[in-house]
């Protein structure tokens, strides 16, 4: 919206025609963003609270958790807000690839706030079951891949791109494409939510990770920058990096929110949102192999808990002390704040990691 005011005014005052730049509307978006959940962030904490929206602890977890039963839940809704505001002020709203990223965004963040809202609300711990949840990720995944694939324009909008290799392709085909966006889009989705167990864990890698994905967004989308770099240039994803922006933005405030000792957690609405939204951006600028290693820490929470069912099942023996990994180290004797810290410490390498594919080629 801002973006167009500016370009008709820009029609009779040429310095507005600044806001064309795409670097430019993404740090705007990412200072929007922070803004409107600063000022949104205690108003909506305080409604959480006065409507006892409280967060369920784990009777078998780490004890020093259960001083945590209560602290509202559901924050996620804020981080959302802030996103779709930003977005809808900042970017092209002519891009097709932004409404892609808000309506994947919104509709894995509804699936989110049912849950939460039965669980919370309705008292309800199952909430959604895990059939029903999989079944609507499946829906909007599939029905955003068919799409994709469908309007792709360039061979490199479905190839699949292996990192450190110049002009190494794969190509998926329809068939292939559909299926690897699903496991990107639900996984990372999933594996965001199993992450989100201790105060700040997993909102800080979501915001470095989507902060990397919008260079990547911003690159791809620029044919001189995407040829010099030898990654496929996606027509018109460069708008992609204003989201990342007001993501990264609104991920940053919420941690103020959300360090330790939290004043409020983002529940499903938020994880299961936050997660969608990085695999979408990630599909869109072919670069799934380099989200694997940038999300290390999602991948392996993810897997603990793949190990830790299938180890039970099969032999009735666990592998870790708990599952998800964060809280097998709590019970080994890490404090909180040092299994947070030290997971960001293990996202900025791998982010660091995934970006040096750019030049290492």
């Amino acid at each position: 919206m801002l973006l167009m005011l500016a370009q008709w005014i820009a029609q009779d005052i040429r310095a507005f025609n600044v806001f064309n730049y795409i670097t430019l509307r993404t740090m705007l978006a990412a200072l929007t963003a922070l803004a409107i959940s600063f000022v949104l962030g205690p108003v909506m904490i305080r409604k959480l609270t006065i409507y006892k929206i409280g967060q369920s602890v784990r009777d078998d977890g780490p004890q020093t958790h259960l001083i945590k039963a209560g602290t509202p839940t559901m924050g996620g809704a804020l981080i959302l807000v802030a996103i779709v505001i930003t977005t809808l002020l900042w970017a092209d709203l002519s891009n097709r690839y932004i409404w892609v990223v808000l309506i994947t965004t919104l509709g894995f963040g509804v699936i989110g706030w049912i849950d939460d809202y039965r669980k919370v609300v309705y008292r309800n711990p199952k909430g959604l079951s895990a059939r029903t949840k999989i079944l609507w990720q499946s829906a909007i995944a599939i029905a955003v891949a068919l799409y994709l694939v469908i309007t792709a324009e360039l061979p490199a909008q479905t190839d699949m791109i292996v990192p450190f290799f110049k002009d190494v392709a794969v190509p998926l085909g329809v068939t292939g494409f559909v299926i690897l966006t699903y496991f990107v889009i639900v996984g990372t989705s999933n594996a965001v939510n199993l992450t989100d167990g201790l105060d700040g864990l997993a909102i800080m890698p979501t915001v470095m990770i989507s902060g990397a994905l919008a260079i990547f967004a911003y690159l791809a989308g620029h044919v001189v920058f995407a040829s010099y770099l030898a990654i496929p240039y996606i027509p018109h994803a460069g708008e992609l990096a204003v989201f990342c922006g007001a993501l990264a933005g609104a991920g940053l405030a919420f941690l103020w929110f959300n360090t330790y000792p939290a004043e409020v957690f983002m529940g499903d609405v938020g994880a299961l949102a936050l997660g969608a939204a990085l695999g979408v951006v990630t599909v869109i600028v072919r670069q799934e192999i380099v989200l694997v290693i940038m999300g290390g820490v999602f991948v392996i929470e993810a897997l603990s808990v793949m190990l830790q069912v299938a180890s039970y099942k099969l032999v009735g023996k666990r592998v870790f002390r708990m599952a998800p990994l964060h809280h097998h180290f709590e019970l080994k004797g890490w404090k909180e704040n040092q299994v947070v810290v030290r997971f960001w410490i293990i996202t900025i390498i791998l982010v660091l990691v995934g970006l040096s594919t750019l030049k290492l080629r």
